[in-house]
């Protein structure tokens, strides 16, 4: 793997002070690759409904309207990194949201579904070239006021689905566990599976784009379904548009690029050429790291569940992942994925702050 290029030929050298408190936040510097204090952590799902406050400001709010205001949106972003007192705040929106100016129909019963599926020829060549989000004006009016509202220190994570994970939903019309219409179309008719990708990704990068425009000082990609793929279908049908996403973004902002499911497709992930490279639970972090390169950063990786485990073990399983970064400049501590419904919120702040004290240094 060619290493990536600096994120900026102006960065000052490694541990020295821009003057600038986001340029030299312990998250930014980590993404750079560069020595830190202490292990800066933020958590997948961190504005979610395992907190009594997320859940009081959703109260008596139907999803999709609780997606599409920004005051709400901003509170529960901005009072997670507060509550938490983690190390980012990460955008509060829904992934498929991006689905709706290509044309598609999206509604939650409780979670996504896609009214139109892509499922014949005709849907398929009818999904729209997007070159404009300003449909998604609720999304960057959130960015613009959670940054407005965050310490001066706390960089702003923005976020958009991968590809495959999009066209995964677009065409399934929703969660699934074998992708038999996805594949349908990808194994039958690989040019207009190209096509179709080639069309959802660039809309994701101006998407992308236009958050980091507004605020944002980074953004992570989810393929959440991905790894569902054997590596040889992920390297022809879904790498060369997850590729093109990230050098879509890279030059705007830093690039997180998560995928979980499938250790598997972690060497072809790290083709994508993303500056940190988000790791699952599914593989030691020192292993990952060494099988995508030393030259990106990671993110992670323990496993959700930790969580629900006595305080002692969390913090073995905690010192374990800590240990396996080896105190290599460019580690990001976060879940191998996002926080669960019955995470107890306590146990989550405790998680922020054993990172803080084993990882200082």
């Amino acid at each position: 793997m060619s290493a990536p290029a600096p994120i900026s030929a102006a960065e000052s050298p490694p541990g020295a002070s821009s003057g600038d408190p986001l340029h030299d936040s312990l998250l930014m510097r980590a993404l750079r690759r560069e020595p830190v204090e202490r292990t800066p952590v933020w958590l997948m799902r961190q504005a979610g409904r395992y907190l009594p406050e997320y859940a009081a400001v959703r109260r008596g709010h139907a999803f999709e309207e609780f997606c599409k205001r920004p005051d709400l949106s901003a509170q529960v972003t901005l009072d997670a990194q507060a509550i938490l007192g983690v190390d980012a705040a990460i955008l509060f929106a829904d992934l498929p949201t991006i689905l709706e100016p290509l044309g598609f129909s999206l509604t939650y019963d409780p979670g996504p579904v896609i009214g139109n599926p892509a499922r014949t020829v005709a849907a398929v060549d009818a999904v729209r070239e997007v070159e404009d989000t300003s449909a998604l004006g609720f999304v960057y009016e959130t960015v613009r006021a959670v940054r407005a509202q965050l310490p001066a220190n706390i960089p702003l994570l923005g976020f958009g689905g991968a590809p495959f994970t999009l066209a995964s939903y677009a065409i399934e019309g929703g969660s699934s566990r074998h992708y038999e219409h996805t594949k349908r179309l990808m194994y039958g008719d690989p040019d207009r599976w190209h096509a179709f990708l080639s069309k959802i990704g660039r809309a994701v990068a101006v998407h992308l784009r236009r958050q980091l425009a507004e605020g944002c000082q980074a953004v992570q990609i989810f393929d959440s379904w991905a790894g569902a793929l054997s590596p040889d279908d992920y390297r022809r049908f879904v790498l060369p548009h997850t590729k093109a996403l990230v050098e879509a973004v890279r030059p705007h902002g830093p690039v997180i690029n998560f995928l979980t499911g499938n250790p598997a497709l972690l060497p072809a992930l790290a083709e994508c050429g993303a500056d940190c490279v988000g790791l699952d639970w599914r593989v030691h972090l020192a292993d990952g790291w060494a099988t995508v390169g030393h030259d990106v950063a990671v993110q992670g990786n323990l496993d959700p569940t930790a969580l629900y485990a006595p305080f002692p073990e969390l913090k073995r399983q905690t010192a374990a992942v800590l240990d396996a970064a080896g105190g290599r400049p460019g580690h990001i501590f976060n879940l191998g994925h996002g926080l669960l419904p019955t995470h107890d919120a306590d146990a989550v702040k405790g998680l922020v702050k054993l990172v803080a004290d084993l990882s200082a240094r």
